[in-house]
Parts: structure tokens; sequence; C-alpha cells
């Protein structure tokens, strides 16, 4: 997969940046993960996944649970699972309908850094690696294509509380959240899959 398509060499002429681009090429986009990718990744807790359906119309959605529920399997796939939600499926769907995706992991804490997976990605219902993750319904496997860090300077420095009471981990059945219950919805939330 091209990394560059020509409105962004045109805009990267414009602004004189072409041979800073030419170079991140050179030196840190990579499609197979490091040590330290999988490290980063696996200890995240959240990322924000991008996805496009079929006329390229685009989501983006937060992905969270605890550290390693995203696990990087081999030097070129990465696997997450999906968990209960809102039931619009637009991320699972749009995987369906158009398999490009881009992952942003980003670290809030003292030393704030973040990295970008772009690839494709696949579907699966179930098998053994999906039952490993509790409370995952669907499991996601990214092939990645540009993986590479970006810069980190305007990420500003947070940090972590607690993890939402709303996580599945092994063990815990998590409560249902207060909006399925609501009088709106409470006839069409389909029933629990544990």
């Amino acid at each position: 997969m091209v990394m560059y398509h020509g409105d962004n060499r045109s805009l990267q002429q414009q602004f004189g940046s072409e041979a800073l681009a030419n170079r991140f090429l050179e030196t840190i986009v990579h499609e197979r993960f490091t040590d330290a990718d999988k490290q980063f990744i696996e200890g995240s807790s959240f990322f924000f996944l991008a996805t496009a359906d079929a006329d390229g119309r685009p989501d983006c959605s937060f992905k969270g649970g605890l550290p390693g529920f995203v696990r990087v399997i081999a030097p070129d796939v990465l696997v997450f699972p999906d968990y209960d939600g809102n039931g619009m499926f637009k991320s699972l769907g749009n995987i369906r309908a158009n398999p490009h995706v881009g992952l942003l992991f980003i670290s809030f804490e003292e030393r704030r850094r973040r990295i970008r997976v772009n690839g494709t990605a696949n579907l699966s219902f179930d098998g053994p690696l999906l039952e490993s993750f509790p409370g995952g319904q669907v499991l996601v496997r990214v092939t990645p294509e540009h993986i590479f860090p970006n810069c980190p300077r305007y990420i500003p420095k947070m940090q972590m509380v607690e993890a939402s009471e709303y996580v599945p981990h092994e063990g815990c059945v998590p409560p249902e959240p207060e909006w399925k219950g609501r009088k709106e919805f409470e006839d069409v939330v389909p029933p629990r899959r544990l």
C-alpha cells in the first residue's frame, strides 16, 4: 500500500516537507510490529479506531478495555475484541464493507507517546482466540500496512484515575449501562450475550 497519494505529495511540496516525509518513510514507517510497538500497544487501555463504509464515509470509534485487551500475536497481526455496545455496529459493519482501518494509540502519562497502525481488518465470530477475551463477542484481526509513531508534542499530560466499571474481565460480569433500561430503549435491547 502506498503511504502518500497525489494530494499528500502536493501539500508536501506546497509546504516544503516532501524530503521530511520521505525520510519518515525511510526511517520510522514499518510494516511489522517491533517489540517496542508490542509493549506499548499491549499496555494501552484504549485506542481510537477509524473505519469507512464502502463509499468512503468515515467513522471513528473509541475502543477501551484493560491493558492487554489489544494483543500483537505476530509481527504482522494485531487482534482485539469487540465488546457489547450500542448495537449499531458502525465499526464492524464498515470493516465488512471496507477492510481498511486506522488505529491510534495514545499515552497521556508522563512519557506522552502515540503510534498509528494503518492496515486491513477482518472479523472472526468464534474460536479459541476469541474465547481468550472475556466479554468479547467478535474478534477483529488487523494486518498492518504502515506502523509509525507520531510527534507527541500536542498531547496533553493526563493520568488514568481508574478503569471503567463496564470493562469485561475474567470472573466479572459488568453491570448493564443505565441507558439500556431507559423507557425509549428497554423494549428493543437484545438479550445480553455472556
